[in-house]
């Protein structure tokens, strides 16, 4: 008899653990809004980490890169301005089909941990990744800032890979025909061209370059836009065969309005206009930074503004802020909302 007690209490005693782990596991609810500035989770309930980040839709299946923030933020001594930064992560890809509940799908391009002199060293920066497809190499393209501690190197760097969540190979960085290159995005025309937009002259003037056919180099067909207007952090989008910029000023980490410009062609001449945003905060940009324009339904002017609400003494603590972009009379209108649903 007490040898039977014994085992029943031993049988208890191990499966006490196990029911207590089932009634303590953390269940991740499907997201159904979007929430802006929420701590936002995959579908294995970690926070997504994928800041600076762009969308590539291929394949019905839509992938986020980004920058992984991780661990302590410092301020580089001696920096002329508030140089808040983390130890450079990697890049990050998640994959989505309806742009609110993302897979984590790992590394797509790995930070090296050495070699000081790669390019890719923890030490440097490792900024603003963005990747595009090429139809005729079948490639997948990311080209992203590439810095060195004190930001003087201004170069951009471009990794190449068989598919789309990587591992991306990288091949180099260079500075657009001798031109520094800071914050950027690329974008890929209608006919299959793509264009390389970047901060330069010192954050003075966005340039524009036509990349060559394999998207993996400059061409010589460059342009200054935005002259002297110092503005940052571009993203792209086309809607009614006009191509459309927003920016955002170059004020270090402190918020600031956000504004647009409107172009005919790419190469053609841009005319600065207002601040798309309205309400409560439209001069902050919501205390966001703009980073990448996602078509959710160009043809009817739906879009969505993907932007960083940074923390500059938490940088791992940042948060994202997606909203809808509508057009109305062909001007861009963004809004704010707490909580929103995607419709086409």
């Amino acid at each position: 008899m007490k040898r039977i007690i014994y085992n029943l209490v031993s049988l208890i005693v191990v499966l006490l653990p196990l029911k207590f782990f089932a009634q303590t596991k953390t269940v991740i609810k499907r997201n159904t809004k979007f929430t802006p500035a929420v701590n936002w989770y995959d579908e294995e309930g970690n926070i997504i980490n994928a800041h600076g980040g762009g969308i590539l839709f291929y394949n019905d299946t839509y992938y986020w890169y980004g920058e992984i923030k991780k661990g302590k933020t410092t301020r580089v001594p001696d920096a002329t301005w508030e140089n808040y930064r983390v130890v450079a992560g990697d890049v990050s890809c998640y994959s989505s089909k309806d742009l609110l509940n993302w897979k984590y799908e790992g590394v797509a391009l790995a930070s090296e941990k050495k070699d000081t002199a790669s390019d890719l060293y923890q030490g440097k920066v490792i900024e603003r990744p963005k990747v595009i497809y090429n139809s005729k190499t079948k490639k997948f393209v990311m080209w992203l800032h590439i810095d060195s501690k004190d930001y003087s190197a201004a170069k951009s760097g471009v990794a190449v890979s068989d598919k789309p969540q990587g591992p991306f190979t990288y091949l180099r960085s260079e500075r657009p025909n001798r031109n520094m290159a800071r914050d950027m995005t690329v974008f890929v025309d209608d006919d299959g061209r793509a264009y390389h937009f970047f901060s330069s002259e010192e954050n003075a003037t966005m340039h524009v370059c036509l990349l060559t056919d394999d998207y993996l180099s400059h061409t010589k067909k460059e342009k200054r836009i935005l002259i002297n207007q110092k503005r940052e952090a571009p993203a792209v989008f086309k809607y009614h065969n006009k191509y459309y910029l927003i920016t955002s000023g170059c004020t270090g980490w402190s918020p600031n309005a956000a504004s647009y410009a409107v172009a005919d062609s790419i190469m053609g001449d841009w005319q600065q206009s207002d601040n798309p945003c309205t309400g409560s905060d439209a001069d902050k940009t919501y205390y966001a930074q703009s980073t990448y324009i996602i078509p959710v339904n160009a043809e009817k002017g739906k879009f969505i503004f993907m932007a960083d609400r940074w923390k500059k003494t938490n940088l791992e603590d940042s948060r994202y802020i997606w909203l809808p972009l509508t057009m109305k009379n062909d001007k861009p209108q963004i809004i704010w909302f707490d909580s929103w649903h995607l419709t086409n």
